[in-house]
């Protein structure tokens, strides 16, 4: 196949970038084409090269991608996750679980009124847009909390519940499930008081310039990875069953959602 390097990245938590690294591995054995995983840069640094069609090849929230799709950028849908875990129901959908420290007086999401947050960054949906969502559901805004902080990643929001800096967060589920899986140490130091979703699972994006055989056959070989016994165990690592096809219609709940909750931020 005629085609000089495909420029992989993830857009998603940092504790994914092994098996993005792995897949990229993997695509490029298969297809027989050069690849690279690009990394060492913040996320917004790598969508932007997305956008500029210098990354083919993305893993990225759903939320942007939503933005991107009706703005009419050259980004199309390559494939979507489906978790392994028997919460999901085989279906491409995850969940924003709200944490607490165990030891903390939160129950509920009720008993947070007037408590600090931590929110991973604006673009996101997991840790943003369906929290602005639930607070509008329920008749409230931003000063339902008492303190905000914008904490740039996931991860980051949980090593501030830990530290107590703050008392809770929204956590992308697939990402607090791999943690557990790091560090089941850290089961017993949190609680989860309540669950935002389920949202449609974050999609991987082919950029328009990849000519068209290479991004059919780049859907078909991450179509096809769960039935490879070495690719399978890669998707393991971050709690993946298999890959499945990704239609831009499964995104309308996150269209729904950010417009509902268009008068509420949290940044």
């Amino acid at each position: 196949m005629s085609w000089n390097i495909l420029n992989v990245t993830s857009c998603m938590a940092g504790n994914a970038e092994s098996m993005c690294r792995a897949i990229t591995r993997y695509i490029g054995e298969k297809l027989g084409i050069e690849t690279t995983f690009v990394d060492g840069m913040p996320w917004p640094a790598r969508e932007a090269l997305l956008d500029q069609g210098r990354i083919h090849l993305c893993w990225i929230c759903g939320l942007p991608y939503v933005w991107k799709a009706d703005a009419g950028a050259a980004v199309e849908l390559c494939v979507v996750p489906v978790m392994r875990h028997e919460r999901y129901a085989n279906e491409a959908v995850y969940f924003s679980d709200v944490v607490v420290r165990r030891d903390s007086r939160f129950k509920s999401f009720a008993d947070l009124r007037g408590a600090s947050w931590a929110y991973n960054e604006p673009r996101s949906h997991s840790g943003h847009n369906v929290v602005c969502h639930y607070l509008n559901g329920i008749g409230e805004t931003s000063r339902y909390f008492g303190v905000i902080i914008e904490s740039g990643a996931h991860q980051t929001s949980l090593e501030m519940i830990l530290g107590g800096r703050v008392d809770a967060s929204a956590i992308d589920s697939t990402v607090l499930e791999a943690e557990l899986r790091r560090f089941p140490e850290l089961d017993s130091e949190i609680r989860i008081v309540a669950t935002l979703g389920p949202s449609p699972m974050p999609p991987w994006v082919l950029h328009k310039s990849v000519p068209l055989e290479l991004r059919v056959a780049l859907r078909r070989v991450l179509l096809e990875m769960h039935e490879d016994a070495e690719a399978s165990g890669i998707l393991e690592q971050w709690g993946i069953s298999h890959f499945a096809p990704a239609v831009d219609a499964l995104y309308d709940p996150i269209r729904k959602m950010s417009a509902e909750a268009r008068h509420v931020t949290l940044a």
